[in-house]
């Protein structure tokens, strides 16, 4: 684990020597392997290590987290990183995390929601009260205030219309986590004018003019982390009619374009052409490939990392802002 850490962090100074200009980290706990638990500490290793790349979250699991802890967690990285923390959000669904917090599932939604309007009320630089079904706080001003006027922007997962209808609520930005009938088009029906809200996905990115040969031990590690996914989606009471379609044999299995365990793969043509057309037809503004697939050290990244910066962004952003 610590020679996993100190590459990553490397990498992350790669990436932004690249010109890169998003990290996200994401979260899961009581995982054999390790996966990454608190990305606190590490987004503030990371921001101690850069000055430009932004940092964020996909997805911090707010019912396992204090509002007001989180909020005072990252005021504090805003600082450090001068202002270039962003925060994701959801409520998650694996139902051995629940357990192992001892918190019910069904109270999911509800410390969700509430942390999202305590963490937009801590944020505001005036003291606050609030009384809700999980947390009450009265007369508090949370402290330091962050770099940024009101807080780190806000993302919120969705997997559902009435998650897109939530994260259009609370004014977030989106992180659509399913179909784009079930996720984007709904929220861009409660949101009407978009204006300067994003949407972000994550998208394995390999760029490779023998794939055959060099996505072979990338691969290996997908299909393991796909295989703890879909483990963790069939042990929960989630997404119960998509469980069978996404775990099923590939001849019956409907592609599911804004499946997070999909890849990109293949020379930088062929990375620009797939990339440029899930952009312009889901409107995605925010897009972050993976650094480090599981079990491999994240270095074995690297070299796609620098084409993908090099050579597949330049046209793509040519294509797709002309």
């Amino acid at each position: 684990m610590p020679q996993v850490y100190a590459e990553t962090f490397e990498q992350v100074e790669h990436a932004e020597q690249l010109g890169l200009e998003l990290c996200w980290f994401t979260e899961h706990h009581f995982i054999e392997d390790g996966y990454l638990p608190n990305f606190v500490p590490v987004a503030a290793a990371a921001a101690s290590k850069t000055a430009r790349i932004r940092f964020s979250t996909d997805i911090c699991l707010l019912p396992f987290r204090h509002p007001v802890r989180l909020a005072e967690d990252l005021a504090i990285l805003d600082n450090i990183s001068n202002g270039r923390m962003e925060l994701g959000v959801g409520m998650g669904y694996a139902t051995h995390e629940f357990r192992g917090f001892d918190i019910p599932i069904s109270r999911r939604v509800s410390l969700t929601e509430e942390a999202l309007q305590v963490l937009q009320l801590a944020w505001s630089g005036e003291p606050f009260s609030f009384a809700g079904k999980r947390y009450r706080f009265s007369d508090l001003r949370v402290t330091p205030d962050p770099v940024q006027p009101g807080g780190p922007p806000l993302w919120l997962a969705a997997t559902s219309p009435a998650g897109a209808e939530r994260a259009a609520r609370f004014g977030t930005h989106l992180l659509p986590q399913g179909p784009k009938h079930l996720t984007i088009d709904p929220w861009k029906a409660a949101v009407k004018d978009i204006g300067d809200r994003r949407v972000g996905l994550i998208r394995g990115v390999f760029v490779t003019d023998d794939p055959e040969k060099e996505w072979e031990p990338i691969a290996v590690a997908e299909q393991y982390r796909r295989d703890i996914y879909v483990g963790l989606i069939k042990a929960s009471t989630d997404h119960k009619s998509e469980v069978a379609d996404r775990s099923g044999p590939k001849t019956t299995r409907t592609p599911i374009p804004l499946n997070p365990l999909a890849w990109t793969v293949g020379s930088v043509d062929h990375c620009v052409a797939e990339l440029e057309q899930l952009i312009t037809d889901h409107g995605i503004t925010d897009l972050v490939t993976w650094g480090g697939p599981p079990g491999l050290a994240p270095s074995v990244m690297n070299d796609s990392l620098t084409r993908f910066a090099n050579e597949v962004i330049p046209k793509l952003r040519t294509r797709v802002h002309g």
